[in-house]
């Protein structure tokens, strides 16, 4: 049984799809066309408007700097000009009006050697007039790619392409701006190249010399997944844990006022107050209209209430997946979905970050389900809804474990276990008094191509790590879990916020659980042999012995 939804779209046959000679050209219909063509054959500009679109926030800073004061006494019926500048007044406009044609030129120049080339397996662009700069990035090693559109470009039909890559600090390569309908479809010529779902992607050069001018990148068919009603955000939002705190502060500064008969504590509600609504209103605006969906290139995602946002995310670039439900969600069974993605953890703010590696904002069972269809289309297991069902809400059995004697004994009372709790192996008895609430919610599970992680009794959590994404593991024990013979093991993955953790589990079961991943990352890594997630992976092979010579751990 899987979980793949019904109607994925095929993926597209070499020669067919984007990228497979219909790249576009300056003069044609595909990425860049319309766009002035420079000296360097191949080479192309982003669309005239972005200086404009980049710019308008530090003209606005001028006038308003300059013009602030004028401003105010004009609608106080005085002079334009304060008396004691009058005379001065012709070089102040003059002085005004060189520094704002300065920055004006500024970002025409910026605009003008700003250049970019996809060829050679390349994506390149060339910045800078005074400091000349060039970023590039491999297609093969492309982890996903944004199309942003703030609300001024959306005005002017404009978009800013995003390729993020998984040895860079921050977004490798970013093209603002290009027209909205030529950023798709030179992602879509990208995401074709970059997944092996095209035979090989033409330079734009060589598609203008092939004659190809009216051969245009298509964007893959998609079929949608789920959507958030707004009024499921807004109530995510409100019961989120920022409400929660903010709500327990203003009971804790009643409480005091009341007994202190001291009016001041309430005085510190406001700024946290002001804090909260910037956060809400922020978490509406880059959720609203939440949509995902599958295609060939992969999960899209679009977002985003005045500055909109899609995402493309292929499933084999997510390292890492985690489930969370916060206490107030599950009266309502509410979800969210984060990952990890190469790339993502680094780039921009924090806030920026979080909405990025959102992969469901809030759900429902059922979409929770849907979106790890996507990202595990081979889930490793006969009974994939009973399994994760388990990790998400399951809890071992009332009686816990039975503490382990010798290795068979603890073998056989593992074994148990999994039985009782679909699979999952839980903190031994012994350690309960360690996590008093939480220690018959952790435990873990392995099916043939992910390793599930759950932990938290109030604030539930399920991690889900793919087997070929194990970089590296670690075994920790501080002294009290060495006095009850338990270890948390740690899995190494890219920044981001999933962090996969074993918390608490049994001594011999943390060390036979590094040795057996080890084994089982050291066999996916043998099936995809490939950086294209689209191109097929090898036969499954054997799955070695555990062994401690060698494998993704460090103890």
């Amino acid at each position: 049984m899987a979980l793949t939804p019904e109607g994925l779209p095929a993926a597209r046959e070499p020669g067919t799809g984007p990228g497979a000679g219909e790249t576009g050209t300056a003069g044609g219909t595909g990425p860049g066309a319309g766009n002035t063509r420079t000296a360097d054959a191949g080479w192309l500009r982003v669309h005239p408007g972005s200086p404009f679109v980049r710019g308008w926030v530090a003209v606005a800073a001028l006038f308003f700097f300059f013009g602030r004061d004028s401003f105010e006494r004009l609608l106080q019926g005085g002079p334009v000009f304060d008396e004691r500048f009058a005379g001065r007044a012709p070089w102040l406009l003059l002085g005004g009006g060189t520094l704002l044609l300065l920055t004006v030129l500024g970002f025409v120049l910026s605009w003008y050697f700003t250049r970019y080339q996809v060829a050679d397996g390349y994506v390149r662009v060339n910045t800078g007039f005074l400091f000349r700069q060039q970023r590039q990035a491999r297609l093969d090693r492309v982890q996903a790619i944004d199309v942003v559109q703030p609300l001024l470009a959306r005005i002017f039909g404009l978009a800013e392409l995003r390729f993020e890559v998984a040895d860079a600090g921050e977004s490798a390569v970013h093209l603002a701006y290009l027209r909205a309908d030529e950023a798709r479809q030179l992602r879509a010529t990208i995401l074709a190249g970059a997944s092996g779902a095209s035979g090989g992607t033409l330079s734009l050069s060589e598609a203008a010399e092939a004659g190809q001018r009216e051969a245009a990148a298509v964007e893959a068919p998609e079929r949608t997944v789920l959507t958030v009603p707004p009024s499921r955000l807004m109530g995510s939002v409100l019961l989120s844990e920022q409400g929660l705190a903010i709500v327990a502060g203003g009971v804790a500064s009643v409480v005091l006022s009341a007994v202190t008969e001291n009016r001041s504590f309430t005085v510190f509600l406001i700024p946290a107050v002001i804090g909260l609504a910037a956060a809400y209103w922020s978490s509406f605006n880059k959720g609203y209209n939440f949509t995902a969906a599958v295609s060939p290139d992969g999960i899209r995602l679009r977002y985003g209430l005045l500055d909109t946002q899609a995402q493309t995310v292929p499933p084999g670039r997510i390292q890492a997946l985690k489930i969370t439900q916060p206490p107030l969600w599950r009266l309502f069974g509410w979800y969210r979905i984060q990952i990890n993605v190469a790339g993502y953890g680094l780039a921009g703010s924090a806030r920026e970050g979080s909405h990025r590696t959102t992969l469901l904002p809030v759900g429902s069972l059922t979409d929770v389900l849907k979106v790890l269809s996507l990202v595990l289309p081979d889930p490793g297991t006969a009974d994939p809804a009973g399994v994760f069902t388990a990790g998400i809400n399951g809890l071992a059995g009332p009686t816990g474990t039975p503490d382990a004697g010798t290795p068979d004994t603890g073998t056989r009372e593992a074994g148990a276990r999994q039985d009782a709790d679909g699979g999952f192996v839980t903190t031994p008895r012994r350690a309960r008094l360690l996590a008093p609430l939480g220690w018959r919610r952790n435990g873990f599970t392995a099916t043939e191509t992910a390793l599930l992680l759950r932990s938290g009794r109030w604030w539930r959590n399920l991690v889900v790590v793919p087997h070929q994404r194990t970089q590296s593991m670690a075994l920790q024990q501080g002294p009290l879990a060495r006095r009850f013979r338990v270890a948390d093991l740690v899995l190494h993955t890219t920044a981001g916020p999933v962090a996969p953790r074993l918390i608490q589990a049994g001594l011999d079961e943390a060390r036979a659980l590094l040795d057996a991943q080890a084994a089982r990352a050291r066999a996916a890594r043998k099936r995809q042999t490939s950086e294209h997630w689209m191109e097929p992976t090898t036969q499954p092979a054997q799955t070695p012995a555990p062994d401690t010579q060698e494998g993704p751990h460090h103890g």
